[in-house]
């Protein structure tokens, strides 16, 4: 559920590599790569998908770029995001006290834990309970939301126009290595024409 069967690096060139050979202008792509990995600093956990892909067609960026760009959140990351993202927006909220690493974390689990509670005390005996996720919204989820903005923008900034290059440099070598082909076919054709033509007529007996 965490680790890549052929590993980390292995899934990141695949990305990669799926990124290069999308069929679409370089910087549709760079645009839809700038929404995925922006959107991914963003709290909103299953959502991911959803999100990159409004971004993308609101910036006319190419939305399987988008989806593909949610890769860089992902188990091996979210820690680090999380923990950036939530002492940055508490800082800039002017809220008291960093939290620890661990009890970020800590808070998410028990809040959804919570949300799946109320959501089955609508249709049993349970009574919900909204204190905690009041207090979970404003101490984690919008400090997270907040300091999430700064860096993911910076960072779908950086991904788009390390992008482009990458895909004109993969486009530039396709239409290369196609032309040379059609060389190939059409002089392979010219020999085989010119061959035909200095063979002797056939007896018409």
């Amino acid at each position: 559920m965490i680790y890549p069967r052929g590993g980390w690096r292995r899934a990141g060139t695949y990305v990669v590599y799926r990124l290069r050979r999308l069929p679409d202008q370089p910087h549709r792509i760079g645009r839809g790569v700038a929404a995925g990995v922006a959107v991914s600093f963003t709290p909103f956990f299953g959502f991911h998908f959803i999100g990159a892909a409004i971004v993308a067609w609101v910036l006319r960026g190419n939305i399987l770029a988008a989806l593909l760009a949610t890769f860089v959140g992902n188990p091996a990351t979210f820690p680090f995001i999380g923990v950036l993202a939530v002492t940055l927006g508490r800082q800039i909220l002017g809220m008291p006290d960093d939290l620890p690493p661990h009890l970020i974390f800590v808070e998410f689990g028990r809040a959804s834990a919570e949300v799946w509670h109320n959501i089955q005390a609508i249709f049993g005996p349970g009574t919900a309970k909204w204190d905690h996720l009041s207090e979970f919204f404003h101490d984690v989820y919008l400090p997270y939301l907040v300091g999430g903005l700064i860096p993911g923008i910076l960072c779908g900034v950086v991904a788009h126009y390390l992008t482009v290059p990458v895909v004109q440099a993969y486009h530039r070598r396709r239409s290369k290595k196609m032309a040379e082909r059609i060389e190939r076919v059409r002089k392979a054709a010219e020999e085989r024409d010119q061959q035909t033509g200095a063979a002797p007529p056939r007896n018409p007996r």
